[in-house]
């Protein structure tokens, strides 16, 4: 053969094999679509068939062969930015902003191999949903929650995790959301020691018949909404999930002296104590079979809290007396707690204080 022949031959060979490689790497990642994932906590598909994450610290998993997995994320409000965050092969690792305005994906990187990876939202419902459109890896597949006991956590700022982590935005800079770290909330935080599911249904400054500085919006107003919100279109499904036990810890914001901006009546037990009956009454209505658990707060002292305290076990006396054949309400009392967070929270610390606190209540009442 020709040696010009030859190496005409020798070339078009290795273009043919080099193409090849180049369309095997293009078509490498696989593709889920939202539709395929298999979310849990409170979450609503759109019109583009795209999954917006609503509640705090709603989570969805996946697992993957190789070195990167691609999120494709978006916005409703351009101007805006977000928070998720991530567990990788059952470890912690970081929350990852997301840009209203950026077209990209949110590229995570590994080491070669298998992984499972755990994305939560780390902000709650007010900031505003975060859309999932794909996820793109190798041999990716969607991750369903265990078959395991669940707790739904209501409750306000504390219970979402609400300006516990300053270690990326320092305390009174950035937007209020910069903060937020729902993961490492007391309640995951129980329900990963205890081994349960979890769901949140919180939101920051909200109480029982008023919040922290205004007449409303309170939780009942809002609880049956799926994104929290006053005048919410979307009503929440409530046979999604059934709880064996729903904590609600709501009070710090009734009993707020407020902002003295606005004008504030004295903290009223009889209104607090009323509402929060017939509150429990509407959780009873959608979970009949949940064991209620009423938490003070640890950031009511002296006086406050002791009539906080004494509130709830009112609240206690009225629903067992109402519910007889019902398991009866469990209270457990914070002891006071100087927060360490930003604008008077818990900080990421503190949060494993409180969990730590509660973890035997809740022990104990998951076995009965």
């Amino acid at each position: 053969m020709a040696p010009r022949l030859r190496l005409f031959i020798l070339s078009f060979i290795a273009f043919f094999l080099l193409g090849s490689c180049d369309a095997q790497s293009t078509i490498k990642a696989d593709t889920l679509t939202a539709q395929q994932l298999k979310p849990y906590g409170r979450y609503l598909y759109n019109q583009q068939h795209n999954l917006e994450l609503i509640s705090s610290a709603v989570h969805f998993g996946i697992s993957f062969t190789g070195e990167t997995c691609a999120l494709y994320v978006s916005l409703a409000d351009a101007s805006a930015h977000n928070y998720l965050q991530y567990e990788l092969d059952g470890v912690y690792q970081k929350r990852l902003r997301v840009n209203g305005n950026s077209k990209a994906p949110i590229v995570i990187t590994t080491t070669p191999g298998k992984h499972t990876i755990w994305i939560y939202k780390a902000t709650e419902a007010h900031t505003g949903a975060i859309i999932i459109e794909k996820i793109a890896a190798e041999k990716i597949t969607p991750l369903s929650v265990q078959k395991l006991p669940l707790i739904e956590f209501i409750g306000n700022s504390i219970t979402c995790g609400a300006a516990a982590d300053a270690s990326e935005v320092p305390c009174g800079t950035g937007a209020y959301h910069d903060q937020h770290n729902a993961y490492m909330a007391y309640g995951p935080r129980v329900a990963r020691a205890l081994k349960t599911n979890f769901i949140l249904s919180s939101v920051s400054g909200i109480g029982i018949y008023r919040t922290w500085n205004m007449d409303s919006p309170s939780m009942p107003q809002v609880y049956e909404n799926a994104d929290f919100q006053v005048g919410g279109q979307q009503k929440w499904d409530f046979t999604t999930y059934s709880p064996k036990i729903v904590s609600i810890a709501l009070g710090t914001n009734d009993i707020s002296k407020g902002d003295r901006v606005h004008p504030r009546k004295p903290f009223d037990t009889a209104v607090y104590e009323g509402n929060f009956v017939k509150f429990i009454q509407l959780v009873k209505t959608k979970y009949p079979k949940a064991q209620i658990a009423l938490l003070s707060s640890p950031m009511v002292k002296g006086e406050s809290g002791k009539m906080l305290e004494n509130c709830l076990r009112s609240i206690k006396a009225k629903i067992d007396a109402l519910y007889p054949k019902d398991k009866p309400v469990a209270t457990f009392f914070f002891p006071p707690m100087d927060p360490r967070g930003c604008s008077g929270h818990p900080s990421v610390e503190d949060h494993a204080i409180l969990a730590e606190q509660l973890n035997p209540f809740f022990k104990k009442l998951l076995k009965d």
